[in-house]
């Protein structure tokens, strides 16, 4: 069992940064591979960046390359999403997730899910 909590989300300018967490328990955090999904009103659950259990590799979505970096402590449990550049289309709720698994964008593969957390971006 897993449980993930977010936090770091907020209210941010456009061009302006933030850096979410996903705090994880238990003991076995480091053999989870894990993502961060988005979800902007009336649309879709999107998968913006996943990082294996080692932290050897790394996807992003088109929407957020260049801008967002993933990465992960596992000495502290705990996965990051640096976003820089932020856009008022990158307002949304954002997920962390955990994978035993699998690596991947959708949404299936994921275990365990955080309760999100609100990141808006104001023009």
């Amino acid at each position: 069992q897993v449980q993930l909590v977010e936090s770091g989300g907020g209210l941010v300018q456009t061009g302006g940064s933030l850096r979410l967490s996903c705090a994880a328990s238990g003991r076995t955090f480091s053999s989870y591979n894990m993502g961060w999904f988005r979800q902007a009103p009336g649309k879709e659950r999107e998968c913006i960046a996943t990082i294996s259990w080692s932290g050897g590799s790394t996807y992003y979505s088109d929407s957020v390359k260049g801008r967002f970096t993933i990465s992960r402590d596992n000495a502290k449990n705990t996965v990051y999403l640096r976003m820089n550049s932020l856009k008022p289309e990158d307002t949304a709720v954002y997920y962390c997730a955990a994978s035993r698994y699998g690596l991947g964008i959708d949404a299936r593969l994921y275990d365990y899910w955080g309760q999100g957390t609100q990141v808006t971006v104001s023009s």
